[in-house]
């Protein structure tokens, strides 16, 4: 039987000509023949054909030919830019099942198509950065969140950078964000200030990485710089977040409560005012902006990464809580959720990754708040992030609540 012959479903159409519905399906038998039986350029111009006739054809028909040509591994241009941007039951026949496509025409979907389209698309297998970049440049919730659940899809780190900054006002977008295998530990601190307690949680079991290696290979630089009296900011910078110290020699040589231990307990006995919070972050070694930030946290947990990270034990941690006067204990009696949340953190962490998570913190809202990024965060200027670093950004996506107009 010939490969073109008639087939009892062109002799019994759904509706309309007989006739367009036979050449339909033979011109896309045409542009389904293997190489050896039809050229480059014949199928180039069936394919032209097929297109002017499938502007007039019923969706049904033009939903029959997608079919029938999305297992191709050549599809002619035209057709393929038809299709694509037809109804999305019809384009996501393409969408879904044809391996030829092309970047270029999958992006070109992406902008001329609509969110449907591109919903679909983020389910695509395989998918490569340009063309996530794109989807993700709408900043459609829907798709991005596809896009992020999609594992075989790959993200390009502008892209995940981009969609950090989104799941601060789109929180539904912390879970998916945080198991994507692009995401490092940068945007992962930043993210731990507007995420919920399970997202939490996630980040610290994850990316609350140990400086252990770094530490042994610097181990004899800390000489060095300290011959050179420390003159030169850049090693001096880099020193202090690998360094095992945490608390501030210097600070606990000059603080009226002789210790960070004493200054916890006289928060406890007095409540915690601006001058003892700012006492107790130059004690922990962090400034005075990353404090605040620490102990204004309504969730808790970085308090407990705090008192991890400066060696304070759990009577301090108490202490400390009490000092801001939030609730132990619920209306029933029991434990109160947060402050539950705030002991099993301190208990999950070892004190070097508190410490990571700690002195990224206070490098990123501290060292990288310079009067140009100030300014930056007070006027909004997030879409303007490239112009920064990762610490300045960070600073900026963090700080944007407590400096924003």
């Amino acid at each position: 039987m010939s490969e073109l012959a008639t087939s009892p479903e062109e002799a019994a159409p759904e509706g309309g000509f007989r006739a367009r519905h036979a050449l339909l399906k033979r011109l896309a038998d045409v542009v389904s023949l293997p190489a050896s039986r039809i050229n480059a350029f014949e199928r180039a111009v069936t394919g032209d054909l097929l297109v002017e006739m499938l502007r007039l054809a019923s969706p049904t028909d033009r939903r029959r030919v997608a079919a029938r040509l999305a297992p191709l591994a050549d599809l002619p241009n035209a057709l393929t830019r038809m299709l694509l941007r037809d109804d999305p039951d019809i384009a996501g026949l393409l969408i879904e099942q044809c391996a030829s496509l092309s970047d270029a025409d999958l992006v070109a979907c992406a902008r001329d198509a609509t969110p449907a389209h591109r919903f679909l698309m983020a389910s695509r297998r395989a998918l490569t950065e340009v063309v996530t970049e794109t989807l993700l440049s709408f900043g459609e919730s829907h798709v991005i969140e596809a896009v992020l659940r999609n594992t075989t899809a790959r993200l390009s780190q502008t892209a995940i950078e981009g969609v950090v900054s989104l799941s601060r006002h789109e929180p539904q977008l912390c879970g998916p964000v945080l198991r994507r295998p692009e995401l490092r530990p940068s945007g992962a601190y930043v993210m731990f200030w507007w995420c919920g307690p399970e997202d939490r949680r996630t980040i610290l079991q994850r990316f609350a990485v140990s400086r252990e290696v770094m530490q042994e290979v610097s181990e004899d630089v800390f000489a060095m710089a300290a011959a050179e009296n420390w003159q030169d900011p850049v090693s001096r910078k880099a020193l202090q977040f690998i360094e095992r110290r945490q608390r501030n020699r210097a600070a606990i040589a000059r603080s009226p409560y002789g210790g960070l231990e004493e200054a916890v307990m006289a928060a406890a006995e007095r409540g915690l005012n601006r001058a003892v919070a700012t006492e107790i972050a130059y004690l922990s070694g962090i400034k005075p902006v990353t404090g605040a930030k620490i102990l204004g946290d309504p969730g808790g947990e970085p308090l407990a990464i705090l008192c991890k990270a400066t060696g304070l034990g759990k009577a301090d941690l108490t202490n400390l809580w009490r000092s801001m006067r939030r609730p132990e204990t619920g209306t029933d009696g029991a434990t109160h959720p947060a402050w539950e949340r705030v002991k099993i953190t301190y208990d999950m962490l070892a004190v070097d990754r508190a410490q990571t998570v700690l002195r990224y913190w206070n490098w990123s809202l501290s060292s990288a708040l310079t009067p140009a990024l100030l300014r930056a965060i007070r006027d909004g200027e997030e879409e303007g992030l490239d112009a920064f670093s990762a610490p300045e950004r960070a600073a900026m996506l963090a700080l944007a609540e407590n400096f924003g107009r």
